[in-house]
């Protein structure tokens, strides 16, 4: 009943995720080295959480299958979201902000990247959606492995 799930971390880090792209769409230059660092501090978290609650939430059979597929994760959201996602916004912006010119390369202000941070937002919500739907799912497992106390620690036996 004391017992943080894993997934609720995952959660936290999720949310204060959201709150930082939302603080770089802003643009503001005060608050980018902030927000670069706890954007750095959760991606640890996350990375860091997600190895044991893979292995709590579906078992250890298919563990090095699970582990290859968290590590492919990364750099094919990072094609995504960067190459595909954050390349086609700038090309947009940089468009709008140089009209009549044939090859529009550059790009300048915080419009160039907002709607990327929006989007990135919005991911992240839904990540907090899915962390819940975690939680729900692993309360079970906390409840078997823990019910007779800590591995450490054995529950007080009451004696009457």
């Amino acid at each position: 009943t004391r017992m943080l799930p894993r997934p609720f971390w995952m959660m936290c880090t999720q949310i204060i995720m959201v709150v930082t792209f939302l603080l770089f769409a802003t643009g503001l230059h005060s608050l980018i080295y902030v927000s670069t660092t706890l954007l750095g501090i959760c991606y640890g978290v996350q990375f860091a959480v997600m190895i044991p609650t893979v292995s709590e939430l579906f078992g250890l059979k298919d563990f090095g299958l699970m582990y290859n597929f968290m590590l492919m994760v990364n750099p094919i959201g990072a094609f995504f979201f960067s190459a595909l996602l954050a390349g086609y916004v700038y090309d947009k912006e940089a468009e709008r902000q140089n009209p009549g010119v044939l090859d529009p390369s550059n790009c300048f202000g915080p419009d160039c990247f907002r709607l990327t941070f929006y989007v990135c937002a919005m991911v992240c919500c839904c990540g907090t959606l899915i962390c819940l739907v975690f939680i729900a799912r692993i309360k079970p497992v906390y409840q078997m492995l823990y019910a007779s106390g800590s591995f450490r620690h054995p529950r007080q036996q009451q004696l009457y």
